[in-house]
């Protein structure tokens, strides 16, 4: 991972999206412990805080949990959270982006079907 300071997303977010990003492909595991915050901050070169800032966001949405004084983990049943959470933002932010703009083209629900089913990596 590569934190943006430049990005319009606050960094707290991306270290929090990439946790979740490490548990989509299956690197990290439900049980598995992260990375402390101080190993975050000294890695990405940022403050603990904001680290533990996006730990924490996670943590609130049930998808990491703390063993005290051993550290941070992820939960059982995270990866589905994370996989419904970012369905959900597809459906409701993504998709209505994509269906604006093929109409705004003049592509029809039918032309945009039949571009989907012939994607080659879909």
């Amino acid at each position: 991972m590569e934190v943006d300071p430049t990005s319009l997303k606050p960094i707290f977010i991306q270290i929090a999206e990439w946790i979740e990003e490490q548990i989509m492909n299956h690197s990290l595991h439900e049980g598995d412990q992260i990375p402390s915050t101080n190993q975050l901050a000294l890695e990405y070169q940022i403050n603990p805080a904001t680290a533990g800032k996006g730990i924490n966001l996670l943590v609130g949405e049930g998808i990491l949990y703390k063993k005290r004084g051993i550290g941070m983990f992820v939960a059982d049943g995270a990866y589905k959270k994370i996989h419904q959470k970012r369905k959900s933002h597809f459906e409701k932010e993504t998709l209505p982006i994509v269906l604006s703009d093929a109409k705004q083209l003049g592509i029809t629900k039918e032309e945009l079907i039949n571009m989907i089913v012939h994607m080659p990596e879909y």
